[in-house]
């Protein structure tokens, strides 16, 4: 490592992953009855088995406040080390301020500038590409903590089949930091097409819709999708976004150890893997036991990866994403041989139980 703190070649990659699921579960048969639907017909179609959901006093920034904590435990370090904390989610804590001073707070990270990215279930990647580039010059910093977290489950009309069966909450994190020259991040991509960014929305609560008797009525508060359109547009990008990086990167499939994307729909996921030809052992599938939670898939989908999966330093992972808006991205990482944890509960409850009297003050 070089005086600056930064690794030889510049190299950004993850250090450590933490994930954090709450505790409550929603089974197919619960989400069944309230859809008008049969919990065989989920399975079937989207190959979801359980969702988890967030306790009544539970908001995004305390789902993702275990996840950093546990990447960072993963990794190695302390959280007063992170010089930067980007979370990314959908369904924040506020509309203000950024959902990432929340997480700071919560876990003392006193020296990290803390920020939000919204680019739906994208998120994740976008706030890697920020936080490498960061890190690679800013003087004297040397871990971000990225995060994804949703709490959708406050925002579904749990009669919409579309949207019900599929979303959940939960959060994973990665700690990045320098590594060697030949690990990290490349081959960054990032895109987006804002004439498709009303098929997959929660139209009221902004300036456009505020809050109001109105607003509550038509139901403008919950999560509303265009299950057609979004699925079409996944079968599209996700070939694309695999071909494109291979491209860039001058590799073939056989080159590629783990694929590690979004999880919108496993059963779609699977299919278009197959069709793409990615092994099933190498493409990383983890929606049938935590739905879609957004912003956090993909990254989930990393740290399970990184312990189940068997994911060994010097593998190569293409991730690839996408979500609403719409976005896309896609990159490379070469594994440096972080770690990744799940948080433990019950050594949070009592950061709940004051989070929750410090809102009510």
């Amino acid at each position: 490592m070089n005086g600056d703190g930064t690794a030889p070649g510049g190299r950004i990659g993850v250090l450590g992953a933490g994930t954090y699921l709450p505790p409550r579960v929603r089974t197919n048969e619960e989400v069944a009855r309230e859809a008008g639907v049969t919990a065989e017909w989920i399975g079937q179609r989207t190959g979801v088995l359980v969702r988890h959901v967030a306790g009544p006093d539970q908001a995004a920034s305390d789902l993702a406040a275990h996840a950093v904590e546990a990447a960072a435990a993963a990794a190695g370090i302390d959280v007063r080390e992170l010089g930067l904390l980007i979370c990314a989610t959908a369904t924040p804590d506020e509309l203000g301020p950024s959902t990432a001073c929340r997480i700071q707070s919560a876990i003392g990270a006193a020296h990290a500038v803390a920020l939000d990215v919204a680019a739906a279930c994208s998120g994740w990647l976008f706030g890697a590409k920020i936080a490498c580039d960061w890190l690679s010059s800013t003087p004297g910093a040397r871990y971000a903590a990225v995060v994804g977290v949703e709490t959708f489950s406050k925002f579904l009309d749990h009669g919409d089949r579309a949207t019900s069966v599929l979303f959940a909450d939960g959060a994973a994190a990665t700690i990045l930091g320098p590594v060697g020259a030949a690990e990290g991040f490349a081959h960054f991509a990032l895109g987006s097409d804002g004439t498709l960014a009303d098929r997959v929305l929660i139209p009221a609560g902004g300036s456009r819709l505020p809050a109001s008797a109105d607003t509550l009525a038509q139901g403008g508060h919950h999560v509303r999708m265009d299950g057609r359109v979004v699925g079409g547009f996944i079968t599209d990008v996700f070939p694309r976004l695999i071909a494109e990086t291979l491209d860039r990167a001058q590799l073939t499939l056989d080159d590629i150890d783990f694929v590690v994307a979004h999880q919108p729909n496993p059963v779609l996921l699977r299919r278009v893997g197959a069709e793409l030809g990615i092994p099933a052992g190498r493409l990383v599938v983890v929606g049938d036991e935590i739905g879609n939670i957004g912003a956090a898939s993909t990254p989930y989908a990393l740290a399970a990866a990184a312990g189940r999966y068997g994911l060994r330093a010097g593998d190569r992972v293409l991730l690839a994403v996408f979500g609403a808006g719409m976005t896309w991205g896609s990159a490379l990482l070469t594994w440096s041989g972080g770690t990744a944890l799940t948080a433990n509960e019950d050594q949070h409850e009592h950061r709940h139980q004051h989070r929750a009297k410090e809102h009510l003050s």
